[in-house]
């Protein structure tokens, strides 16, 4: 079977999305399945230094690059324009047995769904997040329109919609969409390897004291992610000893509104902004901090959700973050309501109960490791794909497609 996935962007400054798709793919290759992507070669406000138009390797994955439309206007370089992908698509579509879509509401994935509606080539859709509720309110009357006049019939018309949580279906089905819909989580593709004694790793490299608490927060710098939160509810509790590290880039505008707070918080001066990291600088934060944070309005999963359980890290998230009810239930973490001073009083219970926490990491680790492993989800995947290719309803595979 020969699947291509198409998503608007590769590039690491877009988050958990691009780093899903490519161990998605990645996955599938594994087994046994002819995966490639095509893509544009967005890296932001920047173009990533890759082959054009050609058949190339990144990250591994074999990978097809088309140059994005750039003007100095950011919402049109945004929406990822690609003549030349559009010309390409059309002309090779007919070699793929199923197309693969991510995320919606930009050029490249829209355009997708229309050739393989004219073209009869079964689609799949994965919104990453870009039907939640929330998205759409901050979409305003541009998304709504978008959606009614465009993204709706491509929306009905596609094989399937995968959505990867449970509250991300339920605010799909609010949409009365025509097309199946089913749950299947995203996954990690390799476990990092341990680094010897990461927590005294990170606190050297920190500069400050060995048994000094620390609670990291690793995203994009957006106001999605609720740091108008998290920051004031660390500032209640300047009195207790933590370092706060907070690593992530976004725009120099907001860099500085997150500037602003932490000075209003007062612990600008026990915060740490490290930037967009990545490999070994980002495993040693992973693992060598005592409790990850996500204080988002809405995460459709939450990739660096699961990287940091993955490693035996705890993590606090509030409601809106797809994995907060397998947290929750679990007792992988603590979860507050977005409201400050929820999130102060779940933080002051991590910073009086490190026992506590220390057992959320144990078996925090081997739950995400056992559940969200992407050969098992690869399996379930493949079994969507083949219906879909076949022209089959879904029923018989909705039964895996989740984490009990």
């Amino acid at each position: 079977m020969k699947i291509l996935h198409v998503i608007p962007s590769v590039s690491p400054v877009r988050g958990g999305t691009s780093r899903a798709v490519l161990d998605m793919v990645r996955a599938l290759r594994d087994s046994g399945i002819d995966a490639e992507i095509a893509t544009t070669n967005d890296d932001g406000n920047d173009l990533l230094d890759v082959p054009l138009g050609t058949l190339t390797r990144y990250d591994g994955i074999p990978t097809y690059f088309f140059p994005r439309f750039s003007p100095p206007l950011n919402a049109l370089r945004e929406f990822a324009f690609s003549g030349a992908f559009t010309t390409w698509l059309f002309r090779h579509i007919a070699k793929y047995d199923s197309i693969h879509v991510h995320a919606i509401f930009s050029y490249t994935s829209t355009v997708t769904m229309a050739i393989s509606r004219l073209r009869g080539v079964p689609y799949l859709v994965t919104p990453h997040g870009m039907l939640c509720q929330w998205s759409l309110d901050r979409g305003g009357r541009k998304k709504q329109i978008y959606l009614k006049s465009i993204e709706r019939a491509n929306l009905d018309r596609a094989g399937a919609i995968h959505l990867t949580c449970e509250q991300e279906r339920d605010d799909v089905m609010a949409l009365n969409l025509k097309a199946e819909t089913f749950v299947l989580p995203l996954g990690l593709t390799e476990i990092p390897a341990k680094i010897p004694d990461a927590a005294n790793l990170l606190r050297q490299n920190l500069n400050c004291p060995a048994d000094e608490p620390i609670i990291l927060f690793l995203a994009r710098l957006h106001y999605k992610k609720g740091l108008d939160y998290l920051i004031p509810a660390l500032g209640k509790l300047r009195e207790r000893r933590f370092t706060f590290v907070l690593a992530g880039s976004g725009t120099p505008e907001y860099e500085a509104e997150i500037q602003s707070l932490l000075r209003t918080a007062g612990i600008e001066d026990r915060t740490r902004m490290v930037g967009f990291i990545e490999g070994t600088q980002k495993d040693l934060l992973l693992q060598g901090a005592d409790l990850f944070a996500l204080t988002s309005h809405s995460e459709n999963f939450g990739i660096a959700v699961l990287e940091a359980l993955v490693v035996g890290t705890p993590v606090l998230l509030t409601p809106g973050v797809g994995l907060s009810t397998v947290v929750r239930d679990r007792e992988l973490g603590y979860i507050a309501e977005l409201d400050i001073e929820a999130i102060t009083e779940a933080l002051a219970r991590y910073l009086t109960e490190p026992h506590r926490v220390q057992q959320m990491g144990v078996y925090a680790r081997k739950f995400s490791i056992e559940n969200y492993n992407w050969d098992r989800i690869a399996a379930d995947l493949i079994r969507v794909y083949q219906t879909i290719v076949d022209r089959q309803p879904l029923p018989s595979i909705l039964g895996t497609a989740k984490v009990n």
